[in-house]
């Protein structure tokens, strides 16, 4: 298990397993599809979970008045949000998914933006939970409410004006988590009026590419070698993108597993896509 201060950022199973009665130790399920999936996660969620979780909306806790999906959202209106699961803020918190494309890093990310320390990724999520014979539960769950208070912690946040000032200095790495024809272009959006391609000087890395076939992160040393055979300079600043912020979550979560910082382009390839005056280019 890899850690941050004295509490890993990802845990196995076993672990869990071994701490699920702990009283400080809040299991939440933040999984979260494509809306072009249809999928209803909040009834997925009472259909089966881990036995204690709480649902993490991922599409419902977020800026309200933002026309981005996923933006994060205020202190107050997180602090709101992790109360009513039954969070405070010495807490142990674990976040699993059933995911393909692994949503449990975004919430994680977004736990980390808003100060909590003691916050983890369950590897390999529901699947590996099941697959190492651990039971589940079913059944609307409703968390006894807690006291929560968010501290937002802006180094992990990049915003619009970060990302320009990466492209027009070549100041900072940009990371892009989408798949390649995504990526070059080749590929076209699926939310209307974005422009395909990519941004300037950005290096493609699909977070797909940090995980194995069981669906658990690789090792740390492998995790390495994807990043640096992307091109991406380890020692060097990093902003991660994607489409929404949700994947762009996975490699920031890949290089916290090496002990590296890195900012997260909240609004990602849709802001900056959407918007006449961002440069973009096909291509790989």
């Amino acid at each position: 298990m890899v850690s941050t201060d004295a509490f890993p950022i990802l845990v196995s199973t076993g672990w869990l397993f071994d701490n699920l009665k702990a009283p400080d130790v809040k299991v939440l399920d933040a999984s979260s599809y494509l809306p072009t999936e249809n999928r209803d996660t909040r009834a997925e969620f009472e259909q089966e979970h881990i036995p204690g979780a709480a649902f993490f909306d991922l599409e419902n806790i977020v800026d309200s008045v933002s026309p981005l999906p996923h933006t994060v959202p205020n202190a107050v209106d997180f602090s709101n949000a992790a109360s009513a699961l039954g969070i405070s803020n010495a807490d142990r918190v674990v976040i699993y998914d059933t995911s393909p494309f692994f949503s449990a890093p975004r919430a994680w990310w977004m736990f980390k933006h808003f100060g909590h320390e003691k916050v983890a990724v369950l590897d390999g999520g529901l699947p590996q939970w099941k697959r190492d014979g651990h039971t589940t539960e079913h059944g609307p769950v409703h968390p006894e409410g807690d006291t929560y208070i968010a501290r937002e912690n802006s180094s992990v946040l990049a915003d619009i004006d970060k990302v320009r000032e990466a492209v027009e200095q070549h100041s900072i790495q940009l990371v892009d988590a989408r798949g390649r024809s995504r990526f070059t272009g080749e590929e076209q959006e699926f939310r209307p009026g974005l422009r395909s391609g990519h941004m300037p000087g950005a290096i493609n890395l699909p977070y797909a590419s940090l995980i194995g076939p069981d669906g658990r992160f690789l090792p740390p040393e492998a995790v390495a070698e994807r990043f640096r055979q992307a091109g991406v300079d380890l020692e060097g600043p990093v902003i991660t993108t994607c489409g929404s912020g949700v994947t762009a979550a996975v490699l920031s979560f890949g290089l916290a597993l090496l002990g590296r910082e890195s900012r997260l382009y909240d609004g990602s390839w849709t802001e900056w896509a959407s918007r006449p005056d961002t440069p973009v280019v096909t291509g790989p």
